[in-house]
């Protein structure tokens, strides 16, 4: 059967620039209505069924998005109230772990089997990594029920816990600190570590630290905290947006870091007191090579490639405590535990409260807005330590000996 030939409709004409053109209006995907002009009927019918073709998806689209399309709208909408360090973590993580699973499922598809499924892998990773994917999720799918995109939230009922628990690691003792000092002494990481031991401050503070906030001559020298570090794709950003608003803070210093950093000011050639040769600020890659003369001087095992015959080796090699490393003699396995930049500042902020430092001078100096933080670290410091207890206890038995005794 012969398919039967579109009428096309008659339109208005009006005069353009001295042209006679056919026009109509159509309401575009905001309800505005826009003009469209052809040079023929035909012409302008083709358009308008093209432009119409183009604003029924947009509509479509609004009304049923894509979860890739709601979550770039999510975080569009959450850039007006989060830090752009902080949406660009967002960004990242439902880039990896939602929009590559199921970005292309709209998001009135998704059901609570699409997202138990999606949790899968990110359950072998971290517990960390596990909550902030569970998090993301559950603000998406609110956000959508919110706005009346879907009528059921699948996120509602996802478990909230999973991923593999992390060992944190303890605060280092008096031993472990004097040997990881002596092992670095004129190594390019003292000066970073004797500030995260002795300050506290956060990796991304030591590294956004410059000399005009060092007060070195001061009676009570200080460090003051006003900056803070990142990267972006590798090339080092310094700003004035802290963690958080408690970050800001004076710290006084004690006289072996005023002593360190007095000789590394001799010495630098830079604004910054932690530099590259050049005098500029460490990118990512920088500070990793860096914090590498420690690891490499770890007995933690450490696997690497060779090849035997054109094929790919895999070798491990556990290091013995003292012995010295096969291709540079120099270097001595010194240290039989693992240090981490944060570690620095958990052992400055653990012997502050150990030694009887207040929990709210101690929420100053870590700059911890939260004083559920620092509590956290008080309870576990002074309270999980049979001499800490032993008075508590007595005082405690004594006086209900005495109630006792005072009521026979």
């Amino acid at each position: 059967m012969p398919k039967k030939k579109e009428k096309v409709p008659e339109y208005s004409t009006v005069i353009h620039n001295g042209n006679e053109y056919f026009r109509t209006r159509i309401k575009d995907a905001d309800g505005k209505r826009v003009a469209i002009y052809g040079s023929t009927c035909k012409e302008l019918h083709k358009k308008v069924k093209k432009a119409q073709r183009e604003i029924d998806d947009i509509i479509f689209r609004r009304e049923n998005p894509t979860v890739k399309e709601y979550c770039e709208k999510w975080l569009m909408m959450k850039s007006a109230t989060v830090k752009a360090q902080t949406i660009r973590g967002y960004e990242r993580t439902l880039c990896k772990y939602v929009v590559e699973p199921i970005g292309d499922m709209y998001m009135d598809e998704v059901n609570l089997d699409d997202l138990k499924l999606l949790m899968v892998p990110v359950s072998k990773m971290s517990s960390s990594v596990y909550s902030k994917v569970n998090m993301l999720v559950k603000c998406i799918f609110q956000s959508a029920e919110a706005n009346q995109l879907i009528q059921d939230n699948p996120s509602a009922a996802l478990s909230a816990t999973g991923g593999k628990k992390q060992h944190k690691k303890d605060a280092l003792t008096d031993e472990q600190v004097n040997l990881l000092l002596s092992t670095i002494k004129d190594l390019p990481p003292y000066v970073f570590v004797m500030i995260g031991l002795y300050a506290g401050l956060r990796r991304e503070e030591i590294l956004a630290l410059q000399w005009d906030c060092v007060f070195l001559d001061e009676p009570t020298p200080y460090i003051s905290v006003r900056k803070a570090w990142r990267c972006e794709k590798n090339r080092p950003v310094i700003s004035t947006e802290l963690k958080t608003s408690a970050a800001k803070r004076d710290i006084p210093i004690p006289k072996c870091l005023t002593k360190c950093l007095r000789e590394a000011k001799e010495k630098s050639i830079s604004d910054f007191v932690i530099a590259d040769s050049n005098g500029e600020p460490l990118s990512y890659s920088q500070f990793q090579r860096v914090w590498k003369y420690i690891e490499v001087r770890t007995t933690k095992e450490r696997k690497y490639y060779k090849y035997v015959n054109g094929q790919k080796i895999v070798c491990t090699i556990h290091p013995e405590l003292g012995s010295h490393q096969q291709n540079n003699p120099k270097l001595i396995y010194a240290l039989d535990f693992d240090v981490t930049p944060h570690q620095l500042r958990h052992t400055y902020i653990t012997n502050l409260i150990y030694y009887g430092v207040d929990p709210k001078t101690v929420q100053y100096l870590a700059g911890h807005e939260n004083s559920k933080i620092t509590m956290d670290i008080y309870a576990k410091v002074k309270y999980n330590k049979p001499e800490a207890l032993i008075g508590i206890v007595n005082n405690a038995l004594n006086q209900s000996t005495n109630d006792i005794n005072s009521e026979k």
